[in-house]
């Protein structure tokens, strides 16, 4: 299958360079930088992959210029992987591999189980809960976590209509899924520290504090909003 790794990065100039590593020799990649002040454009063209400029500063935003990048030759499965270097990004094919069988549309890392000590913030994990008990309140499904780390089908993606350009994204996808009947499974992983950087939503109480908020709006708005024009 063909696959592509969609990376949003904003000031990561410090860790991308080992995710990239990680990547190397194997899926096509594009990184999506959120309008950085430090190097991580060059780091990427260094290392041989694709950059595409998102300036408009948010998640959901880098991974929209990152989306619209690959439809011009769009692949079988995309991948989104933060730059940080905290998920196991090598184990990339576990993700594909569902749906490469044909028993999955979209497969989301679960880092509740095998994350080290302290790499889940409390922070991370009160916003994880709020967001799967609320997601669950409106559909009945109650997911496990709300890691970046994910894998969907290109054509499933399509039927989503993703929109948001904030740190709702991750909510509106895993909502979206569920109302659009997608096949959806959660593989336990690996999580670890961040070791370089600081992270832009549990580094920061104002950044956490946007976050949940963009958590409740999300969950309400993306409960009714139109799916994409190829959903049933």
């Amino acid at each position: 299958m063909r696959v592509a790794v969609v990376i949003p990065a904003l000031n990561e100039e410090q860790s991308l360079p080992t995710v990239l590593a990680a990547l190397r020799g194997g899926p096509r990649v594009v990184v999506a930088d959120n309008g950085s002040t430090d190097g991580t454009s060059e780091v990427a063209r260094r290392a041989g992959v694709e950059v595409v400029s998102a300036p408009q500063r948010g998640y959901g935003s880098a991974v929209l210029a990152g989306i619209a990048h690959l439809a011009g030759a769009p692949p079988d499965v995309m991948i989104v992987a933060d730059a940080d270097d905290a998920d196991p990004i090598h184990e990339w094919p576990r993700l594909v591999a569902p749906i490469a069988r044909g028993e999955a549309d979209l497969v989301l890392s679960d880092r509740t189980k095998l994350a080290e000590p302290g790499a889940l913030t409390p922070v991370q994990r009160f916003g994880n809960g709020l967001a799967t008990r609320l997601i669950a309140a409106v559909t009945g499904h109650r997911y496990a976590d709300m890691g970046p780390f994910r894998a969907i089908r290109w054509s499933s993606l399509l039927r989503l209509g993703m929109e948001d350009r904030t740190w709702g994204w991750n909510v509106e996808m895993q909502l979206k899924a569920l109302r659009a009947g997608l096949r959806v499974q959660e593989l336990p992983m690996t999580y670890r520290k961040r070791t370089k950087g600081a992270s832009k939503v549990s580094g920061s109480i104002r950044g956490a504090s946007r976050a949940g908020v963009r958590i409740l709006w999300a969950v309400q708005h993306y409960a009714r909003s139109p799916l994409g024009p190829e959903a049933p």
